[in-house]
């Protein structure tokens, strides 16, 4: 949630940063006249419940100098009334105010390019040089049917589209890129954690899903949601929380499955595991206080680029553009992995500093200075499973379309 005493005292700095991620001035504006609604609603309904406070007093002095209280009685029945009315008022406010703030993205950071999509995003380097094949190099869909690894119709047979089986050494190498990561993670100073993967409505609203992007998400029968990434879970662990300055930064790192209905990409990567209703992914999230943040967020992007290098995957990072940016981050850097089946960069990864966004809806805090701070949370993959298995699938791919297993894989594979 963005800092509505910031908006109101650099009101055209944050305007302008709130207009580069696509909020409308009208917006803007409505939010600044719904705060000031708000602080004179508040103002009114104290000042009312002040005169309530002064006049039930009088009671005891109107009966200790035996004077009649009827008249007394009277105005104090009748100001609860105001009372009432102007904490009514005080609601609707703060409720008209809420459901419009919830809404707004966060301000991306002053380096962030300008852009539109993805088309504007900017190269920040290349990792690794793109193997060299002696012959056309299949897309991991037709190598699922050489190898056998991977099962769509029968994924739709006992789902729908966008599901998928993995079968025998599919399934094993999904096993064990899961353990891997989560090591590689651990060496790194991510402590693992095992979270839930349902979650309630709260939890999504502390991280930014909710409520502008509920038709993207899973609900059960009573309220519950399942998870579209292990950043909400993990982030929320600390919820409503003061976190001492000591325990920071919280580095955490965790496998879940992910739920995502997907509403909004009709008709792109139809064919494939590149974009799943459920996939795997190992996330990393960590808390911080704001003067660590920039350097735990390089720290985040070089622990996911070293995974992929470690795998010898070939890769680049990029900083995305206002318009491609996510809705609660500041800044992020996505990391793509070279598909030659494709013959492009698709995403593996995506590293993101929310600031203190998250922490201002999810109230996570630390005493700093004898400060109540609001912490920074980053969050980030590292890495999503099945497009990892895309990308060994098509990097490491033989002419008779069968796959070699990278080298780092292979303890885990009892290989």
């Amino acid at each position: 949630m963005i800092d509505l005493k910031l908006l109101q005292k650099d009101f055209d700095n944050i305007s302008h940063q709130l207009q580069r991620k696509g909020v409308t001035l009208e917006t803007i504006e409505s939010i600044n006249e719904k705060n000031e609604a708000l602080k004179k609603a508040k103002t009114a309904f104290e000042s009312a419940q002040a005169d309530q406070n002064a006049m039930s007093k009088l009671f005891g002095v109107y009966k200790r100098e035996g004077k009649d209280i009827a008249e007394l009685k009277a105005k104090v029945d009748a100001n609860k009334l105001v009372v009432t009315e102007f904490q009514e008022r005080q609601r609707e406010a703060e409720e008209a105010l809420t459901d419009l703030i919830m809404s707004v993205p966060n301000t991306p950071d002053a380096d962030v390019p300008d852009g539109e999509d993805e088309e504007d995003n900017v190269e920040i380097k290349k990792v690794l040089t793109p193997r060299e094949f002696s012959f056309t190099p299949k897309e991991h869909w037709e190598l699922a049917e050489t190898t056998g690894w991977i099962d769509f119709e029968r994924g739709v047979k006992i789902a729908k589209s966008r599901f998928s089986v993995a079968f025998d050494m599919g399934a094993r190498l999904e096993r064990a890129l899961i353990n891997f990561m989560l090591d590689f993670n651990r060496e790194r100073g991510f402590m693992e954690v095992s979270v839930p993967q349902l979650v309630n409505r709260k939890a999504l609203e502390g991280t930014g899903q909710l409520p502008k992007f509920e038709d993207d998400l899973y609900v059960t029968t009573d309220g519950m949601y399942l998870i579209p990434t292990a950043e909400v879970p993990l982030t929320n662990l600390y919820q409503d929380e003061i976190i001492p300055e000591s325990e920071l930064p919280i580095k955490m790192t965790g496998y879940t499955s992910c739920f995502r209905k997907e509403a909004g990409a009709a008709g792109r990567d139809t064919r494939g595991i590149i974009r799943q209703h459920q996939f795997h992914k190992v996330e990393l999230v960590t808390i911080a206080k704001p003067s660590e943040s920039d350097a735990l967020f390089e720290e985040m992007v070089s622990c996911a680029s070293d995974l992929l290098t470690a795998l010898e995957l070939p890769h680049r990072l990029v900083t995305l553009c206002t318009g491609d940016l996510g809705f609660s981050a500041a800044k992020t850097i996505d990391l793509e992995v070279w598909l030659p089946g494709q013959n492009t960069y698709r995403e593996i990864s995506s590293i993101s500093n929310t600031r203190d966004f998250q922490a201002r809806r999810a109230k996570i805090r630390s005493k700093i200075d004898n400060k109540n701070v609001l912490l920074h949370t980053l969050n980030g993959s590292s890495l999503a499973v099945g497009r990892t298995i895309v990308a060994i699938m098509e990097n490491y791919q033989n002419q008779d379309g069968t796959v070699e297993i990278p080298e780092v894989l292979k303890p885990y594979l009892g290989m």
